[in-house]
């Protein structure tokens, strides 16, 4: 039995295939558009999908669509009657979107030549269903938080066995994933992808609520009750009958008009930047305490694009009762078509639930399109006789202080890197970093690089739960690294301290995580930078033809792509941007 789940039309578009209930291929749409948060149609994921398992789109049984687009209109409407005149301009401007991509969502999934039924499931039911259904608890607690689905930002609820009952709900316009996107606007970083940035941001500023002016003033904007529950001063707020955010009062509060994009970092904005984050803080620890004492679980999974907050998601387990924790890969909206499919499989037809192992389910090349592509491409290869020659030679060219691109295995699901379209590089090297931004990544100096380390040896590392949560395999938590090593691995400690930490088992992936152990006999420190491969703007690469372009096109000093090694500087420096290079 195949089931297709899809996310699209609003935020970065999936596609992702059961087969009797196993993920098999799953994949986010931009990775093929090349066009960074595609949000269209997925279509070129769904083909992937289909390809992959060699099966025609009339094999699947159900597609499962991650929202009820009826219901989002009705949210539309409503908010645009509640806030008029304000929100006329906004609404029509929305209305042609909606109409085009909305209702046509039916006709996009016929115009594949599916014949078959298409479910529907509510946004947050998708996101629990995309974290509780492949977690590997049989019971849990669930909390799924974002910016909005057809009207729920926050949810609660519980899992047992096939069965998921969410209990309570925050509705729009009250929204944590919104008050964090209005701040990420306001100090010049854009909404719905530069939350990072503004986590990455926090560290720098001043952490005492009692110190920081603009916790104090954050606070005025939000009424948190003992039990989490929260609702927000619209009166700060226009994203509820306008596009454009922040609103002038709430401008006025912080001191000043919202920055411009790629403007000057400031000791303010560092500051802000902590106060949101110690706000986002409070009122999830608050609400994960109260869904402790309401499910009686000591397990808990989080979804929803708040829940990539890794900075708090590595204290979770210290300031809550909570005893263990897993974490979607994709816990943003793409992760819904996960969801979907798995409501559909496990829920609805009571099928057998089976927990997610690994993230690697995009495309694969064997070993021999590798070649095929390197030789018609003309471009120069050494080749490894075996798996101990590649990782000896690999480990040589890190510990020498040389960037190298990494691809291997099927590409990860999610938005993080995790060692199958990687760049990695020495961590001891203190100027690292500023290499990485130099040579490939060219963002901002304040966002740290990630270690990623074998999950053996992460304890001695880093500060970390023990045993250690397996969502820190999918880079969604952030630990101390221990004081005895932060300045021996410079290029990955934070200004805090902290690490965003990659954890590798054998059984994921043995190139890579014996890759890892290789480096450390040379180094001392079995520890690896590991950032996504791509430059900045730009998806992660998908192909071997992506990763050869971006190798070609940056400083990147060679690409280990399955058993072969090539060098950047043997190569013609014009090729990287070739209408005539060979994709597959």
């Amino acid at each position: 039995m195949y089931i297709l789940g899809l996310s699209c039309y609003y935020h970065d578009a999936s596609a992702v295939l059961l087969k009797d209930g196993k993920l098999v291929a799953g994949a986010e749409e931009e990775r093929f558009s090349r066009k960074k948060h595609d949000t269209s149609f997925p279509k070129q994921a769904i083909q992937f999908c289909l390809e992959k398992e060699g099966i025609a789109i009339t094999d699947v049984t159900h597609i499962g669509f991650y929202e009820k687009p009826f219901l989002k209109f009705e949210r539309v409407l409503s908010q645009m009657i509640a806030t008029f005149p304000w929100s006329f301009r906004t609404f029509l401007s929305s209305m042609p979107s909606w109409i085009n991509e909305k209702l046509r969502v039916m006709r996009a999934i016929r115009n594949l030549g599916y014949k078959g039924d298409v479910l529907f499931v509510e946004h947050h039911m998708a996101h629990a269903a995309s974290s509780f259904l492949v977690s590997p608890f049989e019971k849990a607690a669930i909390l799924t938080v974002d910016g909005v689905g057809e009207w729920t930002t926050t949810a609660y609820g519980k899992g047992v066995g096939k069965k998921i009952t969410l209990l309570k709900d925050i509705r729009f316009p009250h929204s944590l994933g919104l008050l964090y996107s209005t701040i990420t606007t306001y100090i010049g970083f854009r909404a719905n992808s530069g939350e990072f940035k503004l986590m990455g941001l926090a560290p720098y500023g001043v952490w005492d609520k009692r110190k920081n002016p603009y916790y104090k003033k954050l606070r005025k904007v939000i009424d948190i009750k003992k039990d989490g529950s929260y609702a927000l001063d619209m009166s700060y707020f226009k994203y509820h009958y306008a596009n454009r955010m922040p609103s002038e009062k709430l401008c006025e509060l912080l001191g000043g008009t919202a920055k411009k994009p790629e403007s000057k970092i400031t000791q303010r904005e560092k500051d802000i930047a902590a106060a949101v984050q110690m706000l986002t803080e409070d009122v999830l620890t608050k609400i994960l305490k109260h869904i402790h004492n309401v499910t009686k679980c000591d397990d808990l999974v989080l979804a929803g694009g708040v829940t990539l907050n890794s900075v708090y998601n590595g204290k979770i387990l210290k300031k809550t009762p909570f005893k263990n924790i897993w974490i979607q890969p994709a816990a943003g909206d793409s992760g819904t078509s996960i969801g979907v499919a798995t409501y559909i499989y496990n829920t609805l037809l009571g099928k057998k639930r089976q927990p997610q192992q690994d993230a690697y389910l995009g495309p694969s090349f064997t070993t021999k399109e590798i070649k095929q592509f390197l030789d018609e491409n003309k471009i120069k290869y050494s080749t490894c006789k075996n798996e101990k020659e590649l990782i000896t030679k690999t480990a040589k060219i890190l510990h020498t202080d040389n960037v190298v691109g990494w691809f291997q295995l099927g590409m990860e699901w999610g938005p993080r890197a995790l060692g199958a379209r990687s760049i990695l590089s020495n961590p001891t090297n203190p100027d690292m970093q500023a290499i990485l931004n130099e040579k490939v990544k060219h963002r901002e100096n304040f966002r740290p690089f990630a270690p990623v380390v074998c999950e053996d040896d992460a304890k001695t590392f880093f500060d970390c739960d023990e045993p250690v949560p397996e969502p820190t395999d999918y880079m969604l938590m952030v630990y101390p690294v221990r004081e005895e090593w932060r300045k021996k691995i410079p290029s990955v400690t934070h200004v805090d301290g902290s690490g965003r930490l990659q954890t590798i088992r054998r059984a994921q992936n043995k190139r890579y995580y014996d890759l890892i152990k290789a480096f450390g006999e040379a180094s001392g420190i079995p520890i690896l930078v590991n950032t996504s491969f791509n430059i900045r703007g730009e998806p992660i690469v998908c192909t071997p033809a992506h990763a050869y372009r971006c190798m070609m096109g940056t400083g990147i000093d060679c690409l280990v792509i399955d058993k072969f090694i090539v060098w950047r500087k043997d190569n013609k420096q014009d090729m990287w941007d070739s209408e005539s290079l060979a994709i597959d």
